[in-house]
């Protein structure tokens, strides 16, 4: 039989041959090297807490973003962050405040986000979010008898680039970290400087598809389903 068959191989005229490897070859499939766990756009929500080193104080920024996700590969939406404290400056006082007055820098901004799954299984994965933003800033002036003053606000540009992992505890609850760098943009150069910098983060992310079954009774609040390893395609 198996002679038979190399007879007929050989028989074959080559075009012939050339297409049954080319069939061959096109049947080995390379999986992608991301799961693809939803095969349909669902809502996500991040609780996106970070801070920053600017100007040698480490200052905590409390973050809110949310969007859609396409494929379990691609997400984007809107963000805002709040800074929780001031940002000290080596600008100079106006000249009508008194010496000895303390002087921070304040900001909030808003942004939209892009957030690409470079690898990952349904347990974890690791992206690269990319955030840009426009928001205000001001000085918050603090006289040595207690008062506060306030200067004009002004805009600032956002640029921030980042790495991202997380871990997902549930279907519906993950923790994560990551780190990247914070670029104001079209301000002043001093204040640019000071209020860029390294940025790094925690967060807690709530996959508001899976909570809603939770909700509605289609899935476990502390399901592991489709989480172990034993369970993903192989």
């Amino acid at each position: 039989m198996n002679k038979l068959v190399i007879l007929l191989l050989l028989l074959l005229p080559a075009p012939a041959t050339a297409t049954l490897a080319a069939h061959k070859t096109a049947s080995i499939v390379v999986p992608d090297s991301t799961f693809v766990r939803q095969s349909h756009r669902r809502p996500v929500f991040q609780f996106d807490p970070r801070f920053s080193l600017l100007n040698g104080k480490v200052v905590g920024i409390t973050g809110f973003k949310g969007g859609i996700e396409w494929n379990g590969r691609l997400r984007a939406g809107l963000g805002l962050y709040l800074l929780s404290g001031g940002v000290p400056t080596d600008a100079p006082l106006p000249p009508d405040l008194p010496p000895n007055t303390r002087d921070e820098l304040r900001f909030r901004y808003v942004v939209g986000y892009g957030e690409y799954v470079l690898i990952g299984n349904p347990r974890w994965e690791l992206s690269t979010p990319m955030q840009v933003g426009i928001g205000k800033f001001y000085s918050r002036y603090q006289l040595p008898d207690g008062g506060v003053r306030r200067s004009a606000k002004d805009l600032i540009y956002v640029l921030e680039p980042s790495v991202a992992s997380h871990y997902r505890i549930f279907q519906w609850l993950g923790v994560g970290t990551g780190a990247g760098y914070r670029q104001m943009l079209f301000i002043d150069d001093k204040l640019e400087d000071e209020l860029s910098g390294i940025i790094f983060f925690g967060r807690v992310k709530l996959f508001i598809g899976d909570l809603y079954k939770v909700a509605r009774g289609r899935q476990k609040l502390f399901s592991q389903d489709g989480l172990r390893s034993s369970e993903w395609p192989k």
